[in-house]
């Protein structure tokens, strides 16, 4: 059976999606984005804070379904210039370091709002 989550802590959905869909203990997150959840805005310029803060609106995400970063197994990172790598995997890697789940990352056109990154995964029980 299939089961919408929804959690205030992370940003609303911008689109017609869902923040994430659990099926049979497997819980897939909606792309984040470095948004402010109160205030829906971009928490700054910053490719580091910008990462730091799509990580947070998916472990809101996470932990409001039962989930924790723990439970990631896939993940997918988008972002706007590849230059940017570094300072991305740095953050990440405060996040998910131990976990090294299987990810993909490549530089795209553009995204939402114009933000320099953009963060879904795959959690399963």
């Amino acid at each position: 059976m299939k089961k919408v989550i929804n959690t205030s802590k992370a940003p609303a959905a911008i689109g017609p999606y869902s923040q994430a869909i659990e099926v049979n203990g497997t819980l897939y997150v909606s792309g984040q984005i470095p948004f402010v959840p109160e205030t829906m805005t971009v928490i700054s310029d910053d490719v580091k804070e910008q990462t730091r803060q799509s990580l947070e609106n998916v472990k809101a995400i996470l932990e409001e379904a039962g989930y924790s970063l723990k439970d990631v197994v896939k993940a997918g990172v988008f972002i706007k210039d590849m230059n940017d790598f570094a300072s991305i995997n740095e953050v990440y890697a405060e996040y998910l370091g131990e976990v090294k789940p299987a990810r993909a990352c490549v530089e795209v056109a553009r995204l939402p709002r114009d933000v320099k990154v953009e963060i879904e995964v795959i959690a399963v029980k």
